[in-house]
């Protein structure tokens, strides 16, 4: 490819920003995962082509900034769905965030560049490159509270019938997956370059068949679901005015109908409860919602229109209450039984930073910056994941919103639930956020061996077998529900066992094949 070379050496940053921009087109909506294996792995020689590890650093810090503004366009959309701050920042805040979050690829290139150094040593680069990626990943999903959105292996990731290569996550974990993405896409290149066609024609189509692969005879479970997705807009969610009817609709779409019989589970969305529904807090923070001062009468009225041999799990926000006045709240998963009775609760653990809560407030509040989401009560974390035991009902484990995408992190180990139940309230975040949310989704159901279900205000609302596979989904701005049976679980899987331990493992493994590689290149 001397053509390519002379244009990679003639436009090195404005190369490393196309490379970075076209890796991000294998997540979904696009999902053009050919297109983003070809620019990871040209992506990769364009490193090795660097003369000083400067070159190095920048190349990968440009591809960063490109590849996380590019996944990350959508949360501009969240800016325009509050008041505090100019609509327009959306658009600084997502190149802002990404010149942080190209650290992390920066750090794999300055490494696997002062490791290898030679661009004579192309296998060396990509085995070494691929496990320093694996590394910052990991590193990328809890460093400053961790922000894991858009791993490499999400391109990795077949269409709704069909798991993909992502079929491979429980022998790697979604970070180790990463880096095979990398070896893989470095492979293709590396051969094209050298015109071997037969080993890269070969891996194109044995790539290709993974992707593709359907899986086996699918799995019936016992325990009847139903899932509603109100479509609430953001507006529907805020203004109290509109409580009631947010509240009619969505119960009108849980009520049973005509031949519904049987025990079941109702499942609404984050954000699907305007009340709040514990005792003890001062009546001022009761009067804005559909029950007035009365939290007993909402639940009451909550069982009464689900009617008996239910369980509901809502989003709602509980209050913690200080000196008579609310210091924190909590976003939580409330399950009521068919008597309006609280027999389960989950606080969530990993909050949104400028969402949920202001990070440094002393210092940005003066700066004029606040969170997204309106009021001035922060919310407070809670310990992490648990599993709520609803009895007959089954097993739960719960993950709020984005808490989806940290992998390794969605499960109590000691306490495996039967399904993970992921609410969410998605109409923040435009067109590309919900598809790339619902497909990490996917990739921690099959990871882990467990269903995961979503309920979602706006959409994608989904239910998703163990294997990835999405058995009934509704789509954006879509008002229905869905009802069924819950998918069976699988037997643990490695990566549940062993965490993200195994995905570091396969990283020390590709760093030693590099370092063999390097002697064998050598001698």
């Amino acid at each position: 490819m001397p053509t390519l070379d002379r244009l990679l050496d003639r436009f090195p940053r404005s190369a490393s920003l196309l490379l970075g921009a076209l890796a991000a087109t294998g997540y979904p909506p696009l999902k053009l995962w050919p297109l983003a294996l070809l620019a990871m792995g040209i992506a990769v020689f364009h490193l090795t082509r660097s003369g000083q590890w400067r070159g190095a650093l920048l190349r990968g810090w440009l591809f960063g900034v490109a590849h996380f503004t590019t996944t990350n366009a959508w949360i501009a959309t969240a800016f325009t769905h509050q008041s505090e701050m100019p609509a327009i920042l959306g658009w600084f805040a997502v190149p802002l965030l990404s010149f942080y979050l190209a650290v992390y690829p920066a750090l794999a290139a300055l490494g696997s560049w002062l490791l290898v150094r030679d661009k004579a040593r192309p296998l060396a680069m990509i085995l070494a490159f691929a496990a320093l990626w694996i590394v910052t990943e990991w590193l990328r999903s809890w460093v400053f509270t961790g922000y894991a959105w858009g791993p490499f292996s999400l391109a990795l990731l077949g269409p709704d019938t069909m798991p993909g290569v992502a079929m491979l996550l429980p022998w790697f974990g979604t970070y180790a997956l990463s880096g095979m993405g990398v070896v893989i896409a470095g492979l293709l290149v590396w051969w094209l370059r050298e015109r071997r066609w037969v080993p890269a024609a070969l891996l194109a189509i044995a790539t290709a068949i993974l992707m593709y692969l359907p899986v086996g005879e699918r799995m019936e479970g016992t325990r009847a679901y139903l899932v509603a997705q109100p479509d609430f807009s953001q507006d529907d969610i805020t203004d109290p005015r509109l409580y009631e009817r947010a509240f009619v609709r969505i119960t009108g779409l849980s009520e049973r109908r005509q031949g519904e019989t049987g025990k079941r589970i109702v499942l609404w969305p984050e954000s699907g409860m305007p009340d709040y529904l514990r005792d003890g807090y001062p009546a001022r923070y009761y009067r804005a919602t559909t029950a007035g001062a009365d939290p007993a009468y909402a639940r009451r009225r909550v069982g009464a229109m689900m009617g008996p041999d239910t369980v509901l799990l809502t989003g709602a926000t509980d209050l913690e209450i200080e000196n008579g006045k609310a210091a924190a709240a909590y976003n939580v998963v409330t399950a009521l039984d068919g008597k309006g009775r609280i027999i389960g609760s989950y606080r969530k653990a990993h909050l949104v930073p400028y969402g949920e809560y202001l990070p440094l407030r002393e210092l940005l509040e003066p700066l004029g910056l606040s969170r997204l989401v309106a009021g001035t009560i922060e919310f407070r974390e809670g310990p992490g994941p648990r599993t709520l035991d609803l009895g007959e009902y089954g097993r739960v484990g719960t993950q709020i919103c984005y808490e989806i995408v940290f992998s390794g992190n969605v499960v109590d180990d000691t306490d495996r639930p039967d399904f993970i139940f992921n609410p969410s309230n998605d109409g923040w975040f435009g067109a590309w956020g919900p598809p790339q949310q619902f497909a990490q989704a996917r990739m921690r159901a099959i990871e882990e061996g467990l269903p995961v279900i979503r309920a979602t205000t706006t959409g994608i609302s989904g239910v998703i077998d163990a294997d990835g596979v999405v058995r009934q989904s509704l789509g954006m701005h879509a008002r229905d529900r869905l009802t069924g049976l819950v998918p069976p679980a699988k037997q643990p899987t490695l990566f549940a066992r062993l965490g993200n331990a195994l995905g570091l493992g396969w990283a020390a493994l590709l760093l030693a094949l590099s370092l063999v590689a390097m002697r064998w290149r050598r001698s």
